[in-house]
This record gives C-alpha cells, structure tokens and sequence, in this order.
C-alpha cells in the first residue's frame, strides 16, 4: 500500500492536527478500497443426471408445461434456511438463469431420457401440442443450513398431468415429492452440487411414476 501524505504550509490556513488525522485516514481507506479486489459472483446450473430408461414406451406424446416456483426461492440467488423463521438469499452465489426455466428443461430433459413417452416436447411448445400436459410447482429450493455440521439441499415439487384438448382443464394425476440430500459442508458449492443430486432423484422418481401410470 503506497503512503499518503500532505504538505501544508505554516500560517493561518493551516489545518489543525485532527483536520490532518482525518485526511490521513481517508486516504488510506481510499487506497485499500482501490487496491482490495472485487467480490466474485459464483454461478451455478440445475441440472439433473439422466434416469435409468423405462422398460416400455408409452404411445402418447407429453408437452412440459408449466414449471413454476414459489416467490421465495423465484429468484436466481441461492437461498439458505438459517432457522425455522429466517432466510437469506446469497448474493454473490447465483443460479445462472432464473430456477423455473432450468427445472422445465431439466424435467424434459429426463423424461426423454427415460423413454417413458414417445415424444417429450420442451417448454415453450404450441399450447395444442402435445396430447398430455405436465405442470408442476416447486414449493421449496433452499440450502437448509439450521442445524450446525448437518447442511442439505432441500427441493420439493408437485406435477400435474392434464389431457390436451379438453373442454375444460383436467387433472388425472398429480403427486408431490420432496429430496433432502446432505451437503459435504455449508458452502454455496457444496449446496449446488447437492442441489442438483436432489434434482436427480426427482425427476427419477417423478419418471418411474408416469411410467407405472396405464397407458391411455
């Protein structure tokens, strides 16, 4: 860190010792606020690894719909649980896009994968595609650091899958699930990675299920 000085010439305008002091210290704070380096934003995706396949293919095509997620946790900063009442949104840790748009991806992505449907069509789709609809709502997405030593990735999710074209909108399943996998400590890294083991377990369980359902 470079010093700082100051000349001031003797007379009637000169400073008094504490006017001295204080620009003495500003310019210290200055300096080490010019030569500190900047925060780093850490940005991470949800992603989901693939589901094992299912052993027979529907014949019907499923359009994802709507993946929503509740306001808290809507954002693209990382949310941390700190107790039953308190939670924080980190920052400098942030998802690389808004959660919503990754976990309908994600959703499509894995039940392609799985083979459960003869086709699997992305979000955004024409609201007519498609013969079946999967929506679905996350209600929790947070890093559950209440208890000391013990961090998790907590996601919960409800899917609901409708017939296209109706006369009216029709729900003929819907189930909820929810994943809690530990994380190796607290940190935003450890929690994304756990996060996206959460994800995986998931949409793994969410495919075994629509792949159990009768076909139409």
């Amino acid at each position: 860190m470079k010093p700082w000085s100051f000349h001031l010439p003797p007379g009637p305008g000169a400073r008094s010792p504490v006017a001295i002091a204080t620009l003495l210290l500003a310019g210290l704070l200055a300096s080490c606020s010019l030569s500190s380096p900047a925060p780093v934003k850490h940005m991470y995706l949800l992603e989901a690894a693939a589901p094992p396949p299912a052993a027979a293919q529907k014949i019907a095509s499923l359009r994802i719909g709507a993946i929503n997620v509740a306001a808290p946790f809507r954002g693209r900063a990382l949310v941390y649980r700190r107790d039953d009442l308190t939670y924080e949104a980190d920052f400098y840790s942030e998802y690389f896009v808004a959660p919503a748009a990754m976990l309908g991806e994600a959703t499509a992505k894995a039940l392609t994968a799985a083979n459960v449907f003869r086709r699997v069509i992305p979000p955004g789709a024409a609201p007519d595609d498609g013969e079946f609809v999967l929506d679905g709502f996350v209600t929790e997405l947070y890093g559950d650091v209440r208890e000391a030593g013990k961090p998790a990735a907590v996601i919960t999710a409800t899917f609901y899958l409708s017939l296209v074209g109706a006369p009216a909108t029709r729900v003929i399943w819907s189930r909820e699930y929810r994943q809690r996998v530990p994380a190796s400590d607290g940190s935003s890294d450890a929690l994304a990675r756990a996060s996206n083991t959460a994800l995986s377990a998931l949409l793994a369980d969410l495919a075994r299920d629509l792949a159990a359902l009768p076909k139409p």
